[in-house]
């Protein structure tokens, strides 16, 4: 009975074939509800069967998206499926990240369907939004970009989003917050319309609602990164920030996180990470503001300050009850805050702080939390305190915020690191002990302190490397610095060999490395371009032989302090000269012999390569850094490393410069160092000048006297000719008034015989007019008679003229009557010819029309004739193959023994032909 139902029974569908029958459905469906008992289906295998229920159904699911969102219970069941489709089972056979990619290539790359999604945000519908927004999340992660230039573009895209913030229901407003940060990290223009879609206020609203810094959990979290993405590298939106008055409310989430903290209960011990997460995440925001070289860094600073930010900072910096991470971003945060903007500086400096030295007791006037009543400092007093004050190992990341506070507020402001300097050095030579003194530190600090606490050297050298870099002014007033009194009999030490024998003696008792490390840094940068303090190290003349020594010595084991000597050799020699204590040529020497050029270039190569300076910029420099139970690995300052990274080359090729030529340094407007050689050469080229001066000069002695005898002669010469010439004037005014009685008596007779000639001439004249009159009278007489005669000449001529033009026109009305007739008989010629000529063109057609036909009937026949002809040749070939075949027959029959007649071979064709003539009857 069973075997019989089971026969009757429909055969079993795999799930590939039943998820191509629901897409079938799906694709083919009318009716909503066939629809959606489809994408129920379908849903059911999306987990575990994604790839095939993508291939088979995804653009339907898409299509139903579109056209069914009025339904909300479809409209669900498609967001499901969808979801389920990016987020399969990890233990399904098709599950792959391919998977997610190509349906994210599917939605991006029609607009239409991510603003179908984005559509979906105007219903309030819980879980139309959800997942909607789940899905554009899904869809981001897979393909970022092309997602964000789908919203970008999507009509009011960008506005459905951020309203989303303003959604009630926590889990909708969450994923909302999610997908904003996942959307804004990259791109400006997104950034930008999210910031003016007021998002600020909205963000600022969430953290408020959630309670603020304190009391906010994950979510506050969220809004800060969110904060971060619209702010980060963005000026337009940071200047949006301040326009729009949200500094303040930064100013006032700091003010209630403190407020919170000195409450007598505190906050709770489970929510100070929490708390601490989202103090830290707020600083940074404030960090995005602040970031050197920006256009709006002066503007940024300028309103944190005037919205005190600056305080609120600066108390979270200096309370103990805030956590070491979180003071130590507070620090970094100030640094930024008043790095090179000397107003703020000058202004820093007036504020008061809480006093790190403050020792906790159990009760102190009935306060219950712990601590006695904080006393206040000056700020600059606090940090150096926090600084340079021994400290655990936990807490060295504030000990270097604190330095690094401290140099923000030396930085860019000469005026302050002057002040600055000149006040450690007071106090330094005065009676008055201080702690905090970085050139007593320096100078006079025990080896006991040295080794209990290294970085306090350390933090010192750092401080005094960036009061004295690049700043000549400063290195002449630390020059100054001195111990020992020359006028009572006492050896004068200087600043710059206290430290070198601090060095160097460190490094004979191996010293913790950080120390030297410092020592050296400071030297290096207080040498490099002054010729003034080379000469002071030089001036210990066993400095350079024990440096040597140290490199040596600490080739291998010490790489970083073995490096750092190298190059502080180099730069001596670079910036050494002829004069100095140790003559530039005996530093080439002790180099170049002594120590060894491959020994001195390996050392400062190497110390390039280490990963403490080649990675400088990537490791981390603080706590983190320290291994267990060690220190931190900190040991250099980024400043240093920048200079030592762009003097290296140099510095490294100062060995091969020769020892005669010296490097010239401008310092303050005035040149120092030049090559002595040069110099030698160009006085050795004056005196030879002067001595051409002084010989130029005699023989324009000798030329001046020759001058003034030629000039003596000259006026003899002069006199004597100016006598000749009045002698010659007198004589050629006798000739001229000879020459001027003899020409008088001329003119005289000229006139005479003018007037004589005038008179015979007139005579003449008068003669001649006579007979032309004559002459005139004569030819006129002339002109009468022929003047008649030719007028009767022309009456005759006219006469003629005119019998003549009658004849003319009689003769030519005769012709054009000729002319007429002749015309008319060539018409009636040319009409004949012209009929002719088309006969015989007719006739031609017609015979040229015969003599094709022919010529095509001969064509035919002859190629008739040809194919007879070929059939023939043809013909005569098969019987000369038969005839030929017979006779070999005949000869096969002889060879054979058969007898073969000739009689036979003359019947064959003679019945041949009797049996063709038979036919023929």
């Amino acid at each position: 009975m069973f075997r019989i139902l089971e026969s009757q029974a429909p055969a079993k569908q795999n799930a590939t074939t039943t998820i191509s029958t629901l897409s079938g459905r799906l694709q083919g469906a009318t009716l909503l509800e066939d629809r959606r008992a489809a994408i129920l289906g379908l849903r059911s295998f999306a987990k575990v069967y994604p790839a095939s229920v993508a291939s088979g159904a995804l653009r339907s699911l898409i299509s139903c998206l579109n056209n069914d969102v009025e339904d909300v219970d479809t409209t669900k069941v498609i967001l499901e499926t969808l979801l389920m489709l990016f987020s399969p089972d990890e233990s399904s056979p098709e599950a792959s990240d391919d998977i997610a990619l190509w349906l994210a290539d599917e939605f991006t790359q029609r607009q239409e369907n991510i603003t179908a999604l984005l559509d979906l945000l105007d219903t309030y519908d819980f879980f139309s939004r959800l997942y909607s927004l789940q899905l554009i999340s899904a869809i981001s992660s897979a393909r970022p970009e092309r997602t964000q230039e789908c919203v970008y573009t999507a009509p009011l895209g960008v506005s459905r989003l951020v309203a989303v913030l303003e959604d009630k229901r926590e889990a909708v407003r969450s994923e909302g917050l999610l997908l904003l940060t996942a959307l804004t990290p990259s791109s400006p223009d997104l950034q930008k319309l999210v910031a003016f879609e007021n998002a600020f206020d909205r963000i600022f609203g969430i953290i408020d609602s959630e309670g603020a810094l304190t009391h906010g959990g994950i979510t506050v979290q969220d809004c800060l990164s969110l904060l971060a993405n619209l702010l980060r590298m963005n000026v337009s939106n940071q200047s949006y920030f301040r326009e729009t008055g949200s500094v303040k409310k930064l100013a006032s989430l700091l003010s209630e996180a403190i407020r919170e903290q000195d409450l007598p209960d505190g906050v709770a011990e489970w929510a100070r990470p929490q708390r601490d997460k989202n103090v830290w995440g707020l600083l940074a925001v404030l960090r995005l503001f602040l970031v050197r070289g920006s256009l709006g860094t002066q503007a940024n600073q300028m309103s944190f300050w005037q919205s005190g930010v600056l305080t609120q900072v600066l108390d979270i910096a200096f309370r103990e009850s805030f956590d070491v991470p979180i003071r130590a971003e507070a620090l970094v945060t100030v640094a930024d805050l008043i790095r090179s903007n000397n107003s703020l500086q000058e202004g820093f400096a007036l504020r008061d702080v809480l006093s790190p030295r403050q020792d906790e007791v159990l009760h102190v006037n009935g306060h219950a939390n712990g601590q006695a009543p904080r006393s206040t400092v000056n700020v600059i007093s606090g940090l150096l305190d926090l600084a340079l004050a021994p400290s655990s190992t936990y807490a060295f990341d504030v000990r270097l915020s604190a330095c690094e506070c401290l140099k923000a507020y030396l930085s860019g402001h000469a005026a302050i690191r002057l002040h600055f300097l000149r006040r450690a050095i007071e106090g330094h030579t005065s009676d008055q002990v201080e702690a905090d003194n970085i050139i007593t530190i320096l100078l006079n600090d025990s080896e006991s302190f040295r080794r209990v606490d290294p970085y306090r050297p350390w933090v010192s050298a750092v401080l005094l490397f960036h009061l004295l870099y690049e700043d000549f002014d400063a290195k002449n007033i630390a020059m100054s610095v001195a111990e020992g009194d020359a006028e009572s009999g006492e050896e004068v030490i200087t600043c710059i060999q206290t430290l070198s024998s601090n060095l160097i003696s460190g490094e004979q008792k191996d010293e913790d490395p950080r120390v030297s490390i410092g020592y050296l840094m400071i030297l290096c940068g207080w040498l490099y371009e002054d010729h003034d303090a080379v000469n002071d190290f030089l001036g210990e003349g066993s400095n350079v032989q024990s440096i040597v020594q140290l490199i040596t010595r600490n080739s291998q084991s010490r790489i970083l302090v073995s490096g750092l000597c190298a190059f502080l050799l180099g730069i001596i020699y670079e910036f050494s000269t002829k004069d100095s204590p140790i003559p530039r040529a005996t530093l080439h020497q002790i180099l170049t012999t002594g120590l060894g050029r491959e020994q001195y270039v390996d050392r400062i190569y190497k110390l390039r390569e280490h990963t403490m300076v080649r990675d400088f910029e990537v490791l981390n420099q603080g706590f983190a850094s320290s291994l267990p139970g060690g220190l931190p690995e900190v040991y250099f300052d980024r400043t240093f490393v920048d200079f030592f990274k762009d003097n290296f080359s140099r510095v490294m090729r100062a060995i091969d410069r020769p020892p005669g030529i010296e490097v010239a340094v401008v310092a303050n407007g005035i040149q120092k160092g030049v090559s002595r050689e040069l110099v030698d050469s160009l006085k050795s080229q004056v005196d030879a000048a002067e001595q051409t001066i002084q010989k130029l000069e005699s023989d324009k002695l000798t030329l001046e006297r020759k001058f003034g005898q030629e000039q003596a002669d000259h006026r003899k010469a002069k006199d004597s000719a100016t006598v000749e010439l009045s002698r010659i004037k007198n004589i050629n005014e006798a000739l001229q008034r000879n020459h001027e009685e003899d020409m008088q008596a001329t003119m005289q007779k000229h006139q005479q015989v003018q007037v004589a000639t005038q008179k015979t001439h007139e005579a003449s004249v008068q003669s001649l007019q006579k007979e032309i009159q004559r002459a005139r009278e004569v030819a006129d007489a002339d002109a009468t008679r022929v003047r008649t005669r030719t007028d009767a000449e022309i009456d005759d001529l006219k006469a003629t003229s005119r019998s003549l033009r009658d004849e003319l026109e009689k003769s030519s009305k005769e012709h054009a009557q000729d002319l007429h007739i002749a015309h008319e008989d060539y018409l009636t010629k040319i009409s004949g010819l012209e009929s002719r000529l088309q006969r015989a063109e007719d006739k031609a057609n017609d015979a040229e029309a015969r003599a094709t036909r022919l010529q095509s009937e001969v064509d035919s026949k002859e190629e008739a004739r040809k194919s007879a002809q070929t059939e023939l040749d043809d013909m005569l070939m098969v019987l000369a193959d038969l005839e030929e075949k017979r006779l070999r027959d005949k000869k096969h029959l002889r060879i054979l023994g058969e007898d073969v007649s000739e009689g036979e071979e003359e019947e064959e064709p003679e019945g041949g032909d009797a049996d063709a003539s038979g036919d023929g009857h």
